[in-house]
C-alpha cells in the first residue's frame, strides 16, 4: 500500500511538472492533475491539501537535484572565475529541463508564506555555492556579489523563456556580463 501511494504521489508530481511547464501556474489545477493521472479529483486531495502544497513538494524534490547539477558543474572547474562561469552556464543550460521550467513557474506563483520561505532558503543555498569563488576573486562583499550574479542569471532565464534570442546568445551575454563584473 505504501509503495502504491508513493507511486501515485510521484505520478502527481510528474503531472504537475508537465502542467507547469506547458501552461504555467494557471494550468496547475486539481482537475487537471486528476485528468493527467487518471485519478478522481477527490483522490488528488488525499495526497495534497492545496495547490501550494503541490508546489512546495515540487520544490523540495526538484530544487536539490537542480542545485546538485550546478554544484557538479562548478566542482569540475579549476579556479574561481571558471567556477563562476560554470555556475551561470549550468543554470542556463537547465532552462529547457522540465524540472527547471516548473521551478521558474513556481517562483512566479502566489504561494503561502511557508512555501515562499522554503523556496527562498533553496535559492539561498544555490547562491551560497559561489560566495567562496567570489571571495577568492577579491570581492569585499562576496554574498552581495553572489546575489547580483544570481540576478543576472534570473534575468537571462526569463529572456530565454521569452524565446526572442537564441539561448546561446543570451547565455554568452550573461556569462560575459558576470565575468566582467566579478573581475571588477
Amino acid at each position: 500500500m505504501a509503495e502504491h501511494r508513493s507511486m501515485q504521489r510521484a505520478a502527481l508530481l510528474d503531472a504537475a511538472r508537465s502542467l507547469l511547464s506547458e501552461g504555467g501556474t494557471e494550468a496547475l489545477t486539481f482537475p487537471a492533475l486528476a485528468e493527467r493521472t487518471g485519478l478522481a479529483r477527490s483522490s488528488v486531495y488525499e495526497y495534497f491539501r492545496s495547490r501550494a502544497a503541490v508546489v512546495e513538494e515540487l520544490c523540495e524534490v526538484d530544487f536539490p537535484v537542480w542545485a546538485a547539477e550546478v554544484e557538479a558543474a562548478m566542482a569540475a572547474m579549476d579556479g574561481a572565475e571558471a567556477k563562476v562561469e560554470a555556475y551561470v552556464r549550468a543554470q542556463l543550460a537547465l532552462v529547457g529541463d522540465q524540472r527547471h521550467r516548473a521551478v521558474v513557474a513556481i517562483s512566479a506563483s502566489e504561494l503561502d508564506a511557508g512555501a515562499r520561505e522554503k523556496i527562498r532558503a533553496a535559492h539561498g543555498g544555490l547562491v551560497a555555492m559561489i560566495v567562496e569563488a567570489l571571495r577568492e576573486l577579491g570581492h569585499a562583499e562576496p554574498r552581495l556579489a553572489a546575489m547580483l550574479v544570481q540576478g543576472v542569471v534570473d534575468s537571462a532565464v526569463r529572456r530565454i523563456e521569452l524565446g526572442v534570442e537564441e539561448p546561446s546568445v543570451v547565455a554568452e551575454a550573461a556569462v560575459g556580463m558576470v565575468l566582467r563584473g566579478v573581475r571588477g
